[in-house]
């Protein structure tokens, strides 16, 4: 154990320690929500609503389903390919209440990292949003996927509004509300699920080599929403709040704060597309909202829409940001008409996130990502494995119940992630401040972050690599105002065909997510090294 300033400076109301043993699993906490709160609003989307009971036995059908047609059992892997609509918490339900463990895919993914995806952790069933089979039928016969589960955007809603046409060739499908409508009313069997018990994989980018499945259980989630929620004590009435969720629920971040909200019988009010900015204000304006997560991405444009001024926030208590670094100028802006700054955060796919975060009811914007949540160790280590001192910067190192079991089948990378006593490496270097607080100041890993998405730069140089123009490649990140970093890509040509800038930029396009695809590319004779041979980003950038 280190020594832990942070303590010192948590305020009477908030626990040094958590019960990470609160629910034996998230299945038994949704299941005490539906008990206490059964006829609150518990989701609203497109304008319709969803009681808690309503969830629930939605719940219950897909669970009956996935057992008796697709025969489904403890540790199965299934997929959730969706954005923030109804049919994610009623997948997710259904799911957790079979035992089987939910594997979370962006559905921006391209076939190819979708493949990677499904292969890796062996799903075989998958919920899948019409608007993104394309990737799924360009890659579905190299996969081991047997049951497609379509969804529409009104699907659980309502069933009037269009969805995208599925793409061709996709196969035998099932759509998500012929389920709901063949089930209703159905009982699963029941399954004893414990806190050791896999949850999520949450996939995450790989330094070297393919993205890699952190292993969450229920008990790393349990511990995360409670270690949260004892740092917003003003921000937990039960039966009261209203979450604004435009934070993907794909992304372990905005996945824990709907989980942590549902425990106490919130409503959550789902953004389906945060990026169309006229619509979700639109949708916020008079929702008379309390709790809001997000980048600082979002955030920023939120402040710079010209309705922003017209929202209604005389119920609002907090906003959270975290992926990224939130900009003071973005946190004076939202402050400005919010009536306090955003409480930035530091957490990672593989600390379901949160593993640092500022504290409600600070006078001023901190320019840190805040104090070690409750029960949770952080250490700053040196070069060699040395405890630094307050001020002296090192990687930032944690242990606590909300810190994964490891990857999924990488007995490898679980070696070099975790030290001999087992604190987690983050690969983030930061320096703490006496107080306590933490601070970012790099990345050990030339991680980009692009509108709090993670971009790999061995995932990016690896595709562009592929096209024979192209020798050799590196990639960087590069200032942007709109999304913090912007990805940035130089290549040597190989001297065999014409190298096109353009014809790279398309290639990556195909192959990798749309935040991944540089944009700029730019052609070097030969790119820097090391003595060794080794391609020197930082001489890049």
């Amino acid at each position: 154990m280190t020594i832990q300033p942070w303590l010192n400076n948590y305020p009477e109301n908030v626990p040094h320690t958590i019960d990470a043993d609160k629910y034996e699993s998230v299945t038994q906490l949704f299941e005490s929500s539906v008990e206490q709160y059964p006829d609150h609003v518990a989701l609203e989307c497109f304008g319709a609503t969803m009681t808690y009971k309503q969830l629930d036995d939605a719940g219950n059908a897909v669970a009956a389903f996935l057992q008796k047609e697709c025969g489904v059992k403890k540790g199965d892997r299934v997929a959730i390919m969706l954005p923030n609509l109804f049919a994610y918490p009623i997948a997710m339900l259904g799911i957790l209440k079979t035992g089987a463990i939910q594997v979370n895919v962006n559905p921006l993914y391209t076939p190819r990292e979708l493949e990677h995806q499904l292969n890796d952790s062996g799903s075989q069933h998958i919920f899948i949003y019409t608007g993104s089979t394309a990737a799924l039928a360009a890659v579905r016969e190299k996969t081991e996927i047997q049951n497609v589960i379509t969804v529409g955007p009104g699907d659980g809603v309502n069933p009037d509004i269009p969805a995208p046409p599925l793409a061709d060739n996709l196969g035998d499908t099932l759509k998500l509300a012929d389920v709901l409508s063949k089930y209703e009313g159905a009982s699963p069997e029941a399954v004893e699920i414990h806190g050791e018990d896999v949850l999520f994989l949450q996939y995450t980018g790989g330094t070297t080599g393919p993205s890699k499945g952190a292993t969450l259980t229920h008990r790393n989630l349990i511990a995360n929403t409670e270690q949260f929620k004892a740092f917003v004590p003003d921000a937990n009435e039960p039966g009261k709040e209203i979450l604004i969720l435009a934070l993907p629920m794909y992304h372990i971040f905005g996945l824990m704060i709907y989980v942590a909200y549902a425990a106490i019988g919130s409503k959550a009010i789902l953004i389906p597309n945060p990026r169309d900015m006229d619509s979700f204000i639109n949708t916020i304006k008079n929702a008379k909202f309390s709790i809001m997560g997000g980048v600082n991405t979002l955030f920023a444009g939120m402040t710079m829409h010209p309705e922003f001024e017209n929202v209604d926030f005389s119920a609002y208590k907090v906003a959270f940001g975290g992926g990224s670094k939130i900009f003071a100028s973005t946190s004076e802006r939202w402050k400005k008409f919010a009536g306090n700054d955003i409480l930035e955060g530091f957490g990672l796919s593989e600390t379901a996130p949160i593993l640092t975060l500022n504290l409600m009811g600070e006078k001023s914007f901190s320019g840190t990502v805040g104090y070690p949540v409750p029960s949770t160790d952080v250490k700053i280590l040196g070069e060699n494995g040395e405890i630094q001192p307050a001020g002296e910067p090192g990687e930032i190192c944690a242990k606590g119940p909300q810190v994964m079991k490891g990857y999924w089948n990488r007995p490898d990378a679980n070696a070099e992630s975790f030290t001999s006593d087992g604190y987690f490496r983050t690969g983030d270097v930061a320096v703490m401040h006496e107080n306590g607080q933490f601070e970012i100041v790099d990345r050990k890993k030339d991680m980009l972050i692009v509108s709090g998405f993670n971009v790999y730069p061995n995932e990016v140089e690896s595709v562009a690599c592929e096209l024979e123009a192209i020798a050799e490649a590196a990639c960087v990140g590069a200032p942007d105002e709109k999304t913090g970093e912007r990805v940035k890509l130089y290549v040597a040509p190989s001297g065999k065909g014409d190298l096109d800038v353009d014809a790279v930029t398309e290639y990556c396009r195909a192959n990798l997510a749309a935040y991944k695809v540089p944009k700029e590319v730019i052609v070097l004779d030969e790119l820097p090294k090391s003595n060794v041979g080794k391609i020197l980003r930082r001489e890049l950038r």
